[in-house]
């Protein structure tokens, strides 16, 4: 079950969509956890175009966004790109 939103960020967001992908790492993960639990279900796998597009709807750079998620260790992308699934 996602959880709510924190205030820090909730500070993120303007009408629904991120205004910024925050410097400070731990801004950051906060921001990644939220985005990881409210736009990815648990034991799916998605392809590339559908994480992009899942993360366009709360920011234009969605490739940023999915190296973040991948890198912070809450996508998991197979070795040859062709699946990614949400890390609980």
């Amino acid at each position: 079950m996602p959880q709510t939103r924190t205030p820090e960020v909730s500070a993120l967001f303007s009408r629904g969509r991120l205004t910024a992908i925050p410097r400070r790492a731990a801004r950051r993960e906060q921001l990644l956890v939220h985005l990881a639990e409210t736009l990815f279900a648990p034991g799916r796998d998605y392809t590339e175009p559908e994480v992009n597009e899942a993360l366009r709807t709360v920011h234009e750079d969605s490739s940023a966004l999915r190296r973040y998620l991948v890198e912070g260790g809450m996508l998991a992308r197979e070795r040859d790109g062709s699946a990614y699934r949400r890390v609980s």
